[in-house]
């Protein structure tokens, strides 16, 4: 390893996932992991997983221990990226559960001390979306995914951001932290 890099996950959300995965082709370093939702989920959305292959490593959701997720005791990574992340996602990781892929590595980086972005796809009582297909919808989350967002917002080396510009003013702030941007 030359440099730490910056992990990043993809959840089963289809919550502007067209212009988080745009602005993630973009960045060098970054290794993605999908779990096996985010994996269906860019399927419905014509997302070509062969094309972010060529660009990154890709790891899937396929091990029942997540043996990627040790990389973080070593400085593998210096961020991890969460976007964007399902209502179930979140919830988990206020509960402490770390039962898959994506939730053992929010678990890991926070242990580790490595800072986690991110970017639930609930935010708000009302909010505009975008369907498979490109069709702008209404959507309108439960008290309860809210409550866990906020919840999410007081963890140790989180951040939540609540739009893709807010995702990507953050990171781009964190590789020029690191002096990577």
């Amino acid at each position: 390893m030359d440099k730490p890099r910056l992990a990043w996950a993809v959840t089963g959300s289809g919550h502007y996932i067209e212009e988080c995965l745009e602005f993630l082709m973009t960045l060098d370093d970054v290794d993605l992991y999908l779990s096996q939702a985010g994996e269906e989920v860019l399927k419905m959305y014509g997302i070509k997983l062969e094309e972010v292959r060529a660009r990154m490593p890709v790891f899937r959701d396929k091990a029942a221990s997540s043996p990627p997720v040790g990389r973080f005791y070593t400085g593998y990574y210096h961020s991890f990226v969460m976007a964007p992340t399902t209502s179930n996602t979140v919830a988990k990781c206020i509960l402490g559960i770390a039962d898959s892929l994506v939730t053992n590595l929010y678990s890991q980086a926070g242990k580790c001390g490595v800072p986690s972005i991110v970017y639930p796809c609930d935010i708000a009582p009302e909010m505009e979306t975008t369907a498979p297909g490109g069709k702008k919808v209404m959507v309108y989350p439960r008290p309860v995914d809210l409550d866990a967002t906020d919840k999410l917002r007081d963890f140790p080396y989180t951040q939540v951001v609540e739009s893709v510009d807010e995702l990507i003013e953050a990171v781009n702030r964190r590789l020029k932290s690191l002096g990577v941007a």
